[in-house]
């Protein structure tokens, strides 16, 4: 059985948003966590001078069923062979300092991706790419470039896609959307305005909902049926969107991907042959 992680990451990209005596618990766990994984929500109130109904709120606040999950994720994180901590690069660094820090970001935000990934919602969201009519993935920036590589990917299995980053033509395209389709709104920070209207703008519509973003609440998650996570802790002077972060949203399209490939396996490989043949006769490798 795969090992449960992710408490101290989800904890890590969550402390800001949460009141000041959940806050001191997260606090608290972040710095003792081999204690805090022995004790009882009494004894961890005490700890960090809350209370036991704090503990539960904060379980809660996380999204998790309770004390009991993040202690489990907790104590994954402590048996993990090797956790290391983002690197921000310096002036004047060599380039193999530069290549080490980048790969071992970008290796440790998938990581942490995959830790805080919820499996029950990627079942979900995989089984409403493949019932939906048509599929609509919104991004502005760097989640642009996500939002059209989810795009090519879809059309090579044969699934109505479309990507949108220009406000206008996205709402142009979900007004004629309705109970049958799927809207996927990219966001790192989960407050751009602008796909966030958008998915306002679907569910007043009816329209199936997916969010891309960083773990927690935010304006587009709060617009999603579906909510899917990437990792966004400690976030280095350049570790921007445009990094490891947009990696991350990559690696989760990819997975999506892959499991519907999987549940529709002989229709999948059937379009990606008459796509790749297609590829091929443009070259004219084909007579």
């Amino acid at each position: 059985m795969a090992r449960v992680k992710g408490g101290l990451v989800i904890l890590k990209e969550m402390i800001n948003n949460l009141p000041p005596s959940e806050r001191k618990i997260a606090n608290y766990i972040l710095n003792n966590p081999e204690e805090s994984i022995l004790l009882t929500a009494l004894k961890l109130g005490e700890k960090s001078q809350t209370s036991s109904a704090a503990v539960i709120r904060l379980c809660k606040s996380l999204g998790f069923s309770g004390f009991q999950e993040l202690k489990i994720r907790v104590a994954g994180d402590l048996q993990a062979d090797d956790i290391t901590e983002y690197r921000d690069i310096e002036p004047n660094e060599s380039y193999k300092a530069i290549i080490d820090k980048v790969t071992s970001n970008t290796i440790q935000t998938l990581r942490e991706t995959v830790d805080i990934m919820s499996e029950k919602n990627i079942k979900k969201a995989v089984s409403a790419l493949s019932n939906a009519k048509s599929v609509i993935f919104i991004g502005v920036g760097a989640s642009y470039i996500a939002a059209v590589d989810a795009e090519q990917k879809l059309l090579r299995i044969n699934k109505n896609a479309h990507s949108f980053s220009d406000v206008h033509m996205a709402a142009t395209s979900i007004a004629n959307k309705g109970p049958e389709d799927v809207v996927v709104g990219i966001s790192f920070s989960g407050n751009t305005q602008e796909v966030a209207k958008l998915m306002e703008l679907a569910k007043h519509k009816k329209v199936k909902t997916i969010s891309i973003t960083k773990y927690g609440n935010s304006l587009v998650s709060n617009f999603s049926d579906i909510q899917l996570h990437t990792s966004a802790a400690k976030e280095a002077t350049f570790r921007s969107g445009a990094t490891s972060s947009r990696i991350a949203q990559l690696h989760l399209i990819d997975i999506l991907l892959m499991c519907l490939a999987s549940e529709e396996y002989d229709e999948t490989i059937k379009h990606l042959d008459e796509t790749r043949e297609a590829v091929s006769f443009l070259r004219g490798n084909k007579n």
